[in-house]
């Protein structure tokens, strides 16, 4: 197989190369990478990378015998780019870049822009052409229609090796649409799918950002999932991860023999928890590497939104750094300029690019105006996930009933901040792991009682402020803690109690979508009022979350262990309320104790029982009336 000489047109057009040097191509993909075309009659594929310190790029893998002596890239002038066309070559051809480095050696290279990649622990990139013909064009014209702080999102948070063991893309396109419209989720959020060379990281180091990973089919098999999710109404939010990547020698570290992704300076070019690398955020070329990615996984792969991991460590130059180990910005202060930078352009591009797809931060500090727009001077996240409420409450939630009163502000100070951000609530995999065990098992007493408390903590989440996010199998009261080496213990499905549960947790998501007070004013104040944030000492919280037209949904949560007879509840109004949702009904697992399916306030005070260790849902009557019919 021999390659054409010198003379072949160059795959980069004018325009290419300029949008490349401004670190402006949007669409960097098409330009980078291997990808197959045709010139002067014959196919072949074309291979271009971005290696400016490189003396020397070969292409070694099928096409030679793993030799490269035959096949040296050209170097492009100007830009630090090279290239070659190489005739005959196609798709599932394996290859790699064998560069001879800055610091004078040799090594083999995965291709930064590959579009898929071998199965690891194998690291060789693959010539990968799409085929699939995409059906889910009403969904996509439909997203973003209203805006989504108004709009219900309950997120089912997976990840896909350990769902269900064995699975491909494909098998998962045929199991989890269903599940999970039959559940009652608005979303999944699929853990980083992109190629990572190791999977106890669980996707969160990443080999090949272009790539989805190997480990469960082609690209064009992850295209279906999307599909088939959509098809089902489902939206799909994808984790994605610019704040750091591993230092393996075949991938991104040390590219072209010295600091090329990474920033050189050690003290803000390495992480110091995870023991990666960090992106020079400040380095043109590599801002657009991360912001044409994230446009990559939203216009090639039609994901609805991207979660981005780990912001909170992007933001701050000293973050997990001891003082001395860490480098003030040019003002002398702890901000990384650069990457606050780069996170206003993302999220201006994504948005401008893509109406309708969703940016989520994973932001962990008391950082101002992580969503609010740029022009603002805020960060331009749609949404931000409320980690001080997740710790709050489930700290909260172990504590055994005798002493909650002592903390009973743990699960009213969020309404204090409530209103500063866009929130989602999380449960996420994050608290599942590391010897942290399941949600179940946080729970305090015996079996009965770790169920009855998760019940009433998942209606009272439910009916909180803020858009949720639950971890899979979590749904069920999986007792064991998280593993990525097996899948979930399905089996205690068969058990009655933890069917209640799962069934709870549908009910939930169906009573959500119906009822417009739950998530219309998420991000308002109107949207909410307390009825009693202060009954510490019989551990009881009421509420009443409001829409701007529809009935109000009152919730009142019982979390200590008796039963509450004749508790007093200030209703927004007097006549009858229907129990719309009891976690203590016999068919959750609960003891069945409650008001008979109706309340009755006159002048807007009603005496209710209100069973031990549950969450009530009431409203109006006449309202659920007229929404059954």
């Amino acid at each position: 197989m021999g390659v054409l000489a010198g003379d072949v047109p160059s795959a980069l057009g004018e325009l290419d190369l300029h949008l490349i040097g401004e670190g402006r191509h949007e669409q960097l993909w098409r330009a980078l990478g291997g990808r197959t075309r045709t010139v002067g009659g014959v196919a072949g594929v074309s291979f271009a990378v971005w290696a400016p310190g490189a003396r020397e790029v070969r292409l070694v893998g099928d096409l030679n015998g793993w030799d490269g002596a035959g096949h040296a890239l050209r170097r492009v002038p100007g830009g630090g780019l090279w290239e070659l066309f190489v005739p005959g070559a196609g798709d599932g051809c394996r290859y790699m870049y064998e560069i001879t480095g800055s610091d004078g050696r040799t090594l083999r290279k995965a291709d930064p822009l590959a579009l898929a990649a071998e199965h690891p622990p194998r690291t060789a990139s693959v010539v990968f052409t799409s085929r699939h013909r995409w059906r889910d064009g009403a969904w996509l014209a439909a997203r973003g229609e209203g805006p989504a702080r108004e709009a219900p999102m309950s997120v089912y948070e997976l990840h896909l090796g350990s769902w269900r063991r064995g699975l491909t893309y494909r098998d998962l396109a045929e199991q989890l649409p269903g599940y999970v419209r039959g559940m009652g989720f608005t979303h999944v959020e699929l853990m980083p799918v992109a190629e990572h060379p190791f999977g106890g990281s669980w996707g969160y180091q990443i080999s090949s950002y272009y790539a989805p990973s190997s480990r469960y089919g082609t690209p064009d098999d992850f295209r279906a999932l999307v599909e088939a999710l959509h098809l089902a109404g489902i939206g799909v939010i994808l984790d994605w991860v610019p704040a750091h990547f591993p230092r393996d020698d075949w991938a991104l570290a040390r590219f072209d023999g010295g600091p090329l992704y990474e920033h050189p300076d050690p003290l803000r070019g390495e992480h110091p928890d995870w023991g990666t690398l960090t992106f020079d955020l400040g380095r043109a070329e590599v801002r657009n590497f991360l912001i044409a990615n994230a446009l990559y996984w939203c216009e090639e792969f039609h994901v609805d939104a991207l979660r981005v991991d780990a912001v909170a460590s992007m933001l701050y130059l000293d973050y997990s750094r001891p003082e001395g180990s860490w480098r003030p910005n040019a003002h002398g202060g702890r901000e990384h300029l650069e990457a606050i930078s780069f996170l206003r352009e993302l999220n201006d591009t994504v948005h401008r690019r893509c109406p309708g797809v969703l940016t989520i931060a994973e932001e962990s500090t008391a950082w101002e105006g992580v969503t609010r727009p740029p022009a603002a001077g805020g960060l331009g996240f749609d949404f931000k996930w409320n980690m001080g409420w997740m710790h709050d409450t489930l700290g909260y939630m172990r504590q055994d009933p005798v002493h909650r009163r002592h903390h009973h502000h743990a699960l009213t100070f969020g309404l204090t901040y409530a209103y500063a951000e866009d929130f989602l609530l999380p449960l996420s995999h994050d608290e599942l792991v590391h010897g942290k065990g399941s949600l179940a098992g946080k729970m305090p007493g015996d079996d009965w009682q770790r169920l009855a408390n998760l019940r009433a903590y998942l209606a009272f989440m439910w009916a909180h402020p803020g858009k949720k996010l639950l971890f899979m199998g979590q749904e069920f009261a999986q007792e064991s803690e998280w593993s990525h080496d097996r899948e979930l213990d399905w089996a205690l499905l068969r058990d009655p109690r933890h069917k209640g549960v799962r069934d709870l947790v549908r009910d939930l998501n169906r009573h959500y979508a119906a009822t417009p007070a739950l998530w219309r004013l998420d991000c308002s104040p109107d949207g909410f009022t307390w009825i009693d944030a202060d009954d510490a000492d019989s551990n009881v919280y009421s509420f009443v979350r409001r829409d701007r037209w529809g009935a109000p949904l009152v919730c009142v949560s019982n979390l200590s262990p008796v039963p509450r007879h004749g508790h007093r509840l200030a209703l927004p109004s007097g006549g009858r309320w229907q129990e719309v949702l009891n976690t203590d009904a016999a068919c959750y697992g609960g003891g069945n104790l409650g008001n008979l399916g109706t309340v009755t306030g006159g002048y807007g005070v009603a005496e209710v029982l209100l069973p031990p260790l549950a969450t009530l849902w009431l409203a109006p009557a006449e309202e659920v009336s007229e929404r059954q019919q």
